[in-house]
């Protein structure tokens, strides 16, 4: 069906910029001054590179060019780019057998069109926005693959510095393709009536099949946190923070032996922190009443006891080193904990009070407990959640869960790594369907709305196709591209 095709392929184009990023592509936020024959091959022609100034600068650099598959305003697509896509995606595990090479330089194209048109319209990424990407998939490489000098090696760069550069570009390239994206649909909205239309003109016999969907509720019960437990906290923050500013011991050391998060491996660094950064708001009011150098008494936020120190002001932004550590819980406050929740259980399953009742009397979790313990599906925000695409944790607790019944005690663990206990009930079974506009009023609205704004992507692409230079090698204009690259009147 050329609907359910259509949806597929704009649900999908950040998944492939998702693997651009981990392929390396090509060469990215560059500006190329290039001289093509008609056939689009730069013969002895020298390319002169310029890094787009986004917060960033690099010299010049020249290189001498070989065949030029293709060019989308200030950006060339060489028939080197193509051959190493199809090596990355395979080293990546993507299917190469259904990607030709026409396919593979159409969506090279529209990339650059994206980043072409994003810088046209001054769309600015800033480096500080990228840095903690970066270094977040950095860090997850090196986990996956052992060592910084095999991760170098896996992607047959000289160097940490050099992968940790094409990265970079390649991560704002698709910051900036976002962006242009989320522009060109910021403005599409869908009524009721058309939604209405879009789901009856489907044919009865191409209706998409909904999976089969649970509503699911939970009530979870945490050790408790004394405030003796909080005091100790502090105290040994205290004694921390005595050794660095009084004695000189290195604030970066003591991240690496104290602290309990990520930041660790880093010495506690956090860089590029803004006003608007999604960070707990009295670590961020910390970071910016210090000056540099200076360290914070301990402080708490949600996430635990915090020491803070300021490295370097720049601007609006500040780059900190901080350690967190969480308070202990003693194993009798554990067992409580535990007794707790078997008697909440055991008074749900004798009826002698209701599951969303006992969840807004005694959950913990403030996010489900005001309404009866309803969990949201993180990816749709509705209450369902389609049996196959659950968490696994989640779905192997409910699997075999009938609506009403309660699931045994199971234990889990917060972000601090402290015990919590939880129970589950399934509070609505819906059985695999085909899509009903009244049932599935919501999913259909989406439907409808990613279909609108597919269809607004497109009319943009032929508008800024024929308004950019493009130029598309003789090799290639016998494609059928889905954009009008070689500009063939219509």
């Amino acid at each position: 069906m050329q609907l359910k095709i259509k949806i597929l392929n704009f649900l999908q184009k950040t998944s492939f910029l998702q693997i651009l990023l981990i392929s390396l592509l090509n060469p990215i936020i560059a500006q190329e001054v290039v001289v093509v024959d008609s056939d689009g091959i730069a013969e002895n022609t020298e390319i002169i590179e310029q890094q787009t100034e986004l917060d960033t600068v690099i010299n010049f650099k020249r290189f001498k060019a070989e065949g030029v598959s293709g060019v989308v305003g200030d950006f060339v697509i060489l028939e080197f780019d193509i051959d190493k896509s199809y090596l990355e995606f395979e080293q990546n595990g993507v299917d190469i057998s259904a990607i030709d090479r026409c396919q593979m330089i159409g969506k090279l194209m529209e990339d650059k069109l994206y980043v072409h048109q994003a810088i046209q319209d001054s769309i600015l990424i800033s480096d500080a926005e990228i840095a903690p990407e970066v270094d977040q998939l950095m860090a997850y490489m090196i986990e996956q693959v052992g060592s910084e000098e095999k991760v170098v090696s896996y992607y047959r760069k000289s160097n940490i510095t050099e992968l940790r550069a094409d990265l970079f570009k390649a991560r704002k390239e698709i910051r900036l393709t976002e962006r242009m994206q989320e522009s060109i649909v910021s403005n599409v909205v869908i009524t009721p009536e058309e939604v209405r239309t879009f789901f009856f003109s489907i044919p009865v016999d191409e209706r998409p099949i909904f999976g089969a969907e649970l509503e699911v509720a939970q009530l979870v019960i945490e050790p408790e946190v004394t405030d003796k437990a909080k005091q100790d906290a502090v105290n040994r923050l205290k004694v921390i923070r005595v050794d660095i500013v009084d004695n000189g011991s290195s604030f970066a050391t003591k991240a690496v032996l104290y602290s309990k998060d990520g930041t660790r491996t880093k010495g506690g660094l956090i860089e590029g922190v803004r006003k608007d950064a999604p960070m707990a708001k009295e670590f961020k009011d910390m970071a910016f009443s210090l000056q540099e150098g200076e360290v914070s008494e301990p402080f708490e936020t949600e996430f635990g006891f915090h020491l803070l120190k300021v490295d370097k002001i720049r601007g609006q932004e500040v780059d900190v080193r901080h350690i967190i550590i969480f308070p202990e819980v003693s194993q009798t406050i554990v067992k409580a904990a535990r007794k707790k929740m078997d008697t909440i259980r055991q008074s749900i399953i004798d009826e002698k009070i209701p599951f969303s009742e006992a969840a807004k009397l005694y959950s913990d979790d403030f996010e489900t407990r005001n309404n009866g313990g309803i969990l949201v599906n993180p990816q749709t925000f509705d209450t369902r959640f389609e049996l196959t695409k659950m968490d696994p944790t989640l779905s192997a607790q409910i699997y075999n869960i009938k609506k009403g019944e309660v699931t045994k005690v199971y234990t889990d663990t917060d972000r601090t790594g402290k015990k919590i206990f939880k129970i589950l009930t399934v509070t609505a079974r819906y059985d695999e369907h085909v899509a009903d506009y009244v049932m599935d009023y919501e999913k259909v609205h989406e439907l409808a709305l990613k279909e609108k704004q597919l269809r607004a992507i497109e009319d943009w692409q032929e508008e800024k196709i024929k308004e950019t230079y493009i130029k598309v090698n003789s090799d290639y204009k016998d494609c059928d591209f889905t954009n009008n690259w070689v500009k063939k009147e219509n």
